[in-house]
Parts: structure tokens; sequence; C-alpha cells
């Protein structure tokens, strides 16, 4: 796949699970993608979850995408460093076009919503059919 290429399969399988680690222990949660464009990978989180407090301790994380199709199953997964975005313009836009976020975010205010970037994350893909090869690695 292109970086492109990439990009719509992420943006057309939004659903992804995350690594960090705390200390020594690896963590691992399914998010939802807000975007993926030639700007970074775009996700939120609340300030209130571990996932914030693992971020601001270290940032480096993988991301798994998955098509979720067994008979063709596609992963990409993508390694980097995560930085916060403090854009109450973008903090707004998110929870806009995430309705289940307004309750709480009417509650608690925009102020506990965190929003990360992932820029030039290195990403690989893997098939069944290319499961055996050397991995390739494509900067996103």
């Amino acid at each position: 796949m292109t970086r492109n290429e990439i990009l719509m399969f992420l943006n057309s399988n939004p659903i992804f699970h995350m690594a960090t680690v705390d200390g020594d222990i690896p963590h691992v949660r399914g998010m939802l993608l807000y975007r993926a464009d030639e700007n970074g990978i775009v996700f939120n989180t609340g300030k209130i979850k571990d996932l914030y407090r693992q971020l601001n301790k270290n940032p480096r994380v993988e991301l798994c995408f998955s098509n979720g199709i067994f008979e063709n199953l596609i992963q990409v997964r993508i390694a980097g460093t995560v930085e916060a975005l403090e854009d109450l313009d973008l903090k707004k836009e998110i929870v806009a076009k995430r309705e289940f976020l307004r309750p709480w975010v009417e509650k608690v205010g925009y102020e506990q919503l965190a929003v990360y970037v992932l820029k030039k994350g290195n990403a690989t893909v893997w098939t069944m059919s290319t499961n055996t090869e050397p991995k390739e690695y494509i900067q996103l």
C-alpha cells in the first residue's frame, strides 16, 4: 500500500487498537479514529482516563487498524509518538460530529477533552499472503 492508500484504509476502518506502556506493563484498548490525513492521525480521549495519564508519561504508541474480514484480513500497524492538541475549534468540531460526547462535554467542559495527533508514524501492512515476508515500512 502507498501512503495515500494507507490513509484511506484508516479512514475506512476507524476502529483501531492502541498499545501504550505504563512503566513496564503494556496496555491495549479499542479506540475510534477522528481522521487520518497528511497532517497526521487524530483521535481523542478524556483527561479522566488512564490513557491520558499514560500518553503524558510516555507518548510512544502503536496503533493497529484492521478491515475485520477474516477471509481477507488486512492489518495496518503504525508506530510513533503522539502530541496533544489544545485546539478548541478542533474539540468543538469533534463534539459536533460525535453526539455521544455532547452530554459529557456539557457537564465537564471542553478542557476535559484530550485530542492527540500522531505525525510521521511508521506504518507496516500485514496480510495473510505477506505473513512470512520481511516487513516494509511506510512513513506517514
